[in-house]
């Protein structure tokens, strides 16, 4: 019993020595402690962040959760990202990667420092920390220590800062990424020592000082067979290397450098017989390709898109039976060699995308039996050759949108069986679609919008004919075409994902729709499709989100009034379709949409309740065009509207309805643009109950009949950008808290009663555009602020009001006026000299103009809250003779100062003016003459001198305004002939009427003794400035000089005693005349003598 005991004992001793040093009796790890400890230690240096919450945490993510100090977790080569040595158990691997830790990186990415304990990993052979960001933080030295490193990989991690040379010392290196970091490299000397380097990317590091770079490479393609050196800033080759072509190098990228030149090719040459993979895309290179690519036998991947070649495709191109991949893309190439491609039968990929290429698709392109995909998008293509594509009985992608290709689409395009992808979009196809193309089994996503096709559309309606029983089109884009007849067949198509079959002819809808389980988007908008469409179109669409039946005025939507549908819309447009009388109750089912247009759907009913909550990210409510009743209670909303991630209020338009009573709070509140134009509303007070600042931009209560003050209360819509308010029955005075929307561009207040005077706080209002008071009962002088602080101006209009005093000078300071309107007031001043310094009159409209730079409203339409077709914006203006409201006056350009106080002259000046389209002066005091300068204002289409007091000609220069539609010079003190002209003289009597020393046509009233005003023009053509001076005056003196000749002459020659008398006399005066002249002469002798 004794004995035993010390054999226990020296059993127990040997057991706990076993279990110490050998892992007996316990779990075996083979993780070394300090590299475990290692670890932690960078574990503690990273965290996560998240794209998701914009946040450095997230509840229950830890991308490294493996990775701790508990007892289970013990073993780090089980970690995940580490790999350790199957004999020594040390860590060779470290990979921190997003292919590792299985996240992506536009969720999630790990940021933080670089941990010195990497150091402490000395036999790692394998480090990568791509995508891991180091923001801020210099390339770690000490990594140069880490000598057994075979692969290390640190791209992504916006290091910055200087290469180390350090680098240089880890000779075992094979694989070393460094791109997409912010690094430089002064020169590459620490590459020339790693001797064991086959793959080397540098992507992104600024090299713009190493000149030898060329060197440098022909150094290392003796043993490295991939070199990146793209977005490098490469300087141009100085000296280009001449070496042999025998080298390793196998794939070279030299992309995006801008700064080489054409001298590239002469040393890449030298790789003919190694190169396997070039790309030269995004270099700016220029001139034409050369040549030498003919002696590239080993090149099976050539990039140069995104350079400046010009000239045709070479025929050396056909000479390069290896190549698989080629791109040409946006360059300024003009066209093909008839050989560019004749031996190019093994490429498969071809890119000529973004050129200028002209006329037809070679011939040559039907050898192209590898093709898989072929993309000629945006070139000047013109005719589809049926040659072309014959033996493309491999390609999966087609792209030949945007070209100009006209004709029919080849029949042969149905034997290209293996089309997965093809567009024809925007180019000027005519005629049917194939019926080949419906066939093609593997076809998945077909475009050709924007075309003129027609015909119909005739899918497979039977699987006994073709060799697929379903076909696998998802996505399907034929809008803006001439298409037309009922919409197919759509049974054998049940993989359809997108159909957009929008801007055609299409008259029906078969029932089969209603079988698309897959559908998401159904755009059949803008066609002509008639009759009704029930549950049974609908039945099991169980994916749709988008569903656009708008402008097909003729489509019945009849289903159940309990009907509950399969899907849950986002997008809802069913514009123009018939959905009423009775507001659609399976709305309320639509929990998730974010646009809902049912404007003009013949809806007359009340709003139900439930319509108005809200959801958070809801853009649009369009109600408009329908006869909706009833008031709008403020309905207590169940969602808050204050979203901290809220990308935008929603746009709602419920004008030309029948609501009425006051305009609620709530809509005020949580809306950007709120559009209830034509309705019934008669307060707006509920403005004023709005606690914080409300969202609004856009405001339009026009057409209504709001009554009483405007609410003053404007302080909390400082955002608003259009007010419209007119129209209505509004009174009283212009609030002062109109002057805190700060950032207002138009305001609209015409027609009302208001009254007082303009507030000065609307010189606040500095960003306006617009300012229209017209039609109401403002006095006061017109405020000389409003030429200083609203100098951005387009259009001024204060007619209909009882505005005094004189013009104020400073309007001359708007520089961008286009439209000037002060009419029917009390002023009674003169009319500025300094008119003629607002600019934007003086300009003519240019043509582009018509469509685009002259809008005043081009600075808010389409903004967000701010609807793309707003055009209510109205003017009211006096336009030949009659009182009427213009919608986009942005290329009128018009003073308008009629039916006022106005003395003097009119300034000479503004005959400078030369953009002007109206030009209205009537019914004023003014005086003197018409100014001869007027005639320089050709753009004039509208002249209103009516009741005045000028006085004098008119200026014969009028006839020279050839676009003159409306003249009116009526009851003045004009005088003389009207000058002849068609401009003038083809005109009403009525313009001249009340001039009554006015004479000549068109007036019943002829000028006294014949006398003729003529204008400058025939002046010039008569030779003379004198009017009396005329082509009349020499044919009648040529007249009266002969037939004068004749009656003296013929007298004489046929009477005799007439004859006698006259010889007679002429010897008389003979004799007389001698007589006379002797006598003088002696007195003359006589004077001389004396």
């Amino acid at each position: 019993m004794s004995s035993s005991v010390p054999c226990v004992v020296l059993l127990y001793v040997l057991l706990l020595f076993l279990r110490q040093n050998y892992g007996i009796g316990s779990p075996k790890t083979r993780c070394n402690e300090a590299e475990r400890q290692a670890l932690l230690r960078i574990k503690e240096q990273l965290y996560v962040y998240s794209f998701r919450t914009e946040s450095d945490t997230e509840v229950g993510i830890d991308l490294l959760s493996s990775w701790g100090e508990e007892e289970e977790k013990r073993e780090c080569c089980e970690w995940i990202g580490i790999g350790c040595s199957n004999n020594s158990g040390h860590v060779i691997k470290l990979d921190l990667s997003p292919s590792t830790l299985s996240f992506q990186t536009y969720d999630y990415v790990l940021r933080g420092k670089v941990s010195s304990s990497l150091f402490d990993l000395k036999y790692l052979n394998h480090l990568d920390l791509s995508n891991v960001e180091f923001a801020g933080e210099y390339f770690p030295t000490f990594i140069g220590g880490l000598t057994k490193l075979r692969y290390l990989n640190l791209s992504s991690t916006a290091l910055t800062g200087d290469i180390p040379p350090q680098l240089g010392n880890l000779s075992s290196l094979q694989f070393l990424d460094l791109s997409t970091n912010n690094l430089e490299s002064k020169n590459l000397n620490w590459v020339l020592h790693l001797s064991s380097l086959r793959v080397l990317d540098l992507s992104g590091t600024n090299m713009s000082l190493v000149n030898d770079w060329v060197h440098v490479v022909d150094y290392l393609s003796h043993f490295i067979t991939n070199l990146v050196l793209s977005s490098c800033e490469l300087p141009d080759i100085v000296s280009p290397s001449f070496a042999n072509s025998s080298k390793a190098l196998r794939v070279l990228d030299l992309s995006i450098n801008d700064q080489l030149s054409e001298s590239i090719f002469q040393w890449l040459f030298n790789y003919k017989s190694s190169l396997v993979h070039l790309d030269l895309s995004g270099c700016g290179l220029p001139g034409s390709i050369p040549s030498g690519f003919k002696n590239m036998a080993a090149l099976t991947y050539l990039d140069l898109s995104w350079n400046d070649f010009e000239g045709i495709i070479p025929e050396s191109f056909g000479d390069m039976v290896s190549l698989t991949y080629l791109d040409l893309a946006q360059n300024q190439l003009k066209g093909f060699n008839p050989h560019s491609f004749k031996n190019t039968t093994a490429i498969a990929y071809l890119d000529l995308s973004y050129n200028q290429l002209k006329g037809s698709i070679p011939e040559s392109f039907g050898s192209m039996i590898a093709l898989t995909y072929l993309d000629l998008h945006g070139n000047q293509l013109n005719f589809l050759n049926p040659k072309s594509f014959e033996n493309m009985t491999a390609i999966k992608y087609l792209n030949l949108e945007s070209n100009h290709l006209k004709g029919s689409i080849p029949e042969n395009f149905g034997n290209m069986q293996s089309l997965a992808q093809i567009n024809l979009s925007n180019n000027e196809l005519e005629g049917e679609i194939p019926k080949s193309i419906w066939k093609i089994c593997e076809l998945v996503r077909f475009e050709a919008y924007n075309n003129s096709l027609g015909g119909e559309l005739h899918f497979s309606e039977s699987s006994s004919n073709n060799s697929c029983a379903n076909f696998p089109m998802e996505y399907l884009d034929l809008k803006q075409n001439r298409i037309m007849g009922s919409l197919p067949n759509f049974t054998l198509y049940p993989s359809l994902v997108e159909l957009h079959l929008s801007s055609n002819l299409f008259s029906g809808i078969s029932q089969s729709i209603g079988q698309l389980s897959k559908l998401e988007i159904m755009d059949f908008s803008e066609n002509k499709i008639e009759g009704v469409l029930s549950e049974a179109h609908f039945s099991k669409l169980f994916n749709l989100n988008t569903l656009d039946l708008s402008s097909n005025s003729d489509i019945v939507l009849r289903v159940d009034p309990h009907w509950i549908p399969p899907f849950q819309l986002q997008y809802i447009h069913l514009e123009s379709c018939k959905l009423g009388p009775h507001f659609p109750k399976w709305l309320q089912t639509q929990k998730n949409y974010y646009e809902l247009n049912i404007s003009n759907c013949g809806i007359s009913d009340y709003t139900p309740d439930w319509l108005w909550n809200f959801r958070s990210d809801l853009s649009l409510l369009d109600l408009s065009n329908n006869q909706i009743r009833g008031r709008l209670y403020d309905i207590k909303q169940s969602v808050n509207f204050s979203y901290e991630y809220r990308r935008r209020y929603p746009d709602v338009d419920l004008s030309s309805n029948q609501l009425e009573g006051s305009v609620p709070s709530f809509l005020l509140q949580v809306t950007a643009s709120l559009n209830l134009f034509n309705n019934r509303f008669s307060q707006l007070n509920s403005i004023c109950e709005a606690i914080e600042l409300i969202p609004l931009i856009f405001l339009d209560v026009s057409y209504n009949q709001l009554s009483g003050e405007i609410p003053d209360c404007w302080s909390q819509a400082r955002s608003l950008r259009i007010l419209v308010l007119a129209n209505n029955k509004l009174s009283g005075k212009i609030p002062i808290s109109i002057g805190f929307l700060v950032s207002i561009n138009v305001l609209h207040l015409r027609n009302n009663n208001l009254t007082a005077e303009l507030p000065s706080s609307l010189k606040n209002c500095t960003q306006l555009v617009i300012f229209d008071v017209g039609g109401n009962k403002l006095s006061g002088e017109i405020p000389t602020w409003i030429g200083t602080s609203l100098t951005g101006l387009l259009i001024l209009s204060t007619r209909s009001n009882s505005f005094n005093g004189s013009i104020p000078l400073q309007l001359c300071h708007l520089v961008d006026l286009q439209f000037l309107d002060l009419s029917s007031n009390d002023m009674s001043s003169r009319i500025p000299n300094c008119l003629s310094n607002i600019t934007a009159m003086k300009e003519l409209n240019r043509i582009e103009e018509a469509s685009y730079g002259a809008d005043p409203y081009s600075e808010t339409r389409g903004q967000q809250g701010v609807p793309d077709d707003f055009n209510r914006e109205k003017l009211v203006l006096m336009w030949k003779g009659t009182i009427s409201e213009f919608k986009n006056v942005g290329l009128l350009k018009s003073i308008d100062l009629s039916s006022n106080k106005l003395i003097g002259e009119i300034p000479k000046d503004i005959s400078k003016l030369v953009g002007l389209i109206a030009l209205n002066l009537s019914k004023n005091n003014l005086s003197g003459h018409i100014p001869q300068e007027i005639g320089q204002l050709k753009s004039l289409d509208v002249l209103d001198l009516s009741k005045n007091h000028f006085l004098g000609h008119i200026p014969s220069t009028l006839t020279q305004v050839d676009r003159l539609g409306v003249l009116d010079l009526s009851n003045n003190n004009l005088s003389g002939e009207i000058p002849r002209s068609t401009q003038l003289q083809s005109r009403d009597a009525a313009s001249y009427m009340g001039n009554p020393l006015l004479c000549g046509v068109p007036l019943p009233i002829k000028c006294p003794n014949g006398k003729v005003v003529t204008t400058s023009d025939e002046a010039i053509e008569n030779h003379g400035d004198d009017g009396f001076i005329s082509k009349g005056f020499y044919i009648s003196l040529a007249l009266g000089f002969v037939v004068g000749f004749w009656v003296f002459c013929g007298t004489l020659i046929f009477n005799k005693s007439w004859r006698c008398v006259y010889l007679k006399l002429l010897n008389n005066v003979g004799d007389w005349a001698y007589v006379t002249s002797e006598v003088g002469k002696k007195k003359l002798l006589q004077m001389f003598r004396s």
